[in-house]
């Protein structure tokens, strides 16, 4: 089996991203090119994971705090007064799951995370409609469950999650 390849995700890398992203809907909201463009430019953690072809087959997207960011679940966790790092979105396409790219992508945030001084890390994760693998997988990392909240119209509900950039259990 191929190893995987992790490096700091290039505008070049934007349409494959959209495509993985699409691809993992609904477990996580469609974007389109000019959103996944938005998001990336306010990232500052945005990394991807290749093959030896160097096609993106993983990517996870990450925002500091304190952001003018519209959206529902980024506001929630502003609204807690926390220094956080925000997960927006992480994705692994189906030939790269189980092979800890996840995982090695959420060590990397939380370094970056105490490098800044920041408390937590905070994620959300759909609950309907349901992604039960994200939810275990941020379980298994420590995770704590803050809430719930409706969002997008009442068509999505997420689960509000943090975990302690300090704590032992993690990644």
């Amino acid at each position: 089996m191929q190893s995987l390849r992790f490096r700091l995700m290039r505008e070049t890398d934007l349409d494959t991203v959209t495509e993985l992203n699409a691809a993992a809907t609904p477990a996580v909201n469609l974007l389109t090119r000019d959103e996944v463009a938005a998001l990336y430019a306010a990232s500052d953690i945005a990394m991807v994971a290749t093959y030896r072809a160097g096609i993106p087959v993983a990517f996870l997207i990450s925002l500091a705090g304190g952001l003018d960011y519209a959206s529902e679940n980024y506001a929630f966790f502003e609204s807690r007064g926390v220094p956080h790092q925000y997960i927006d979105r992480i994705v692994v396409a189906p030939e790269a799951k189980g092979t800890g790219v996840g995982r090695a992508f959420y060590e990397s945030v939380f370094e970056r995370a105490r490098e800044r001084g920041v408390h937590e890390v905070t994620a959300e994760v759909n609950v309907r409609p349901a992604n039960p693998g994200s939810l275990a997988f941020h379980d298994r990392l420590g995770f704590q469950h803050l809430g719930e909240q409706e969002t997008k119209d009442g068509s999505v509900r997420v689960r509000l999650l943090a975990r302690s950039v300090y704590d032992a259990s993690a990644a």
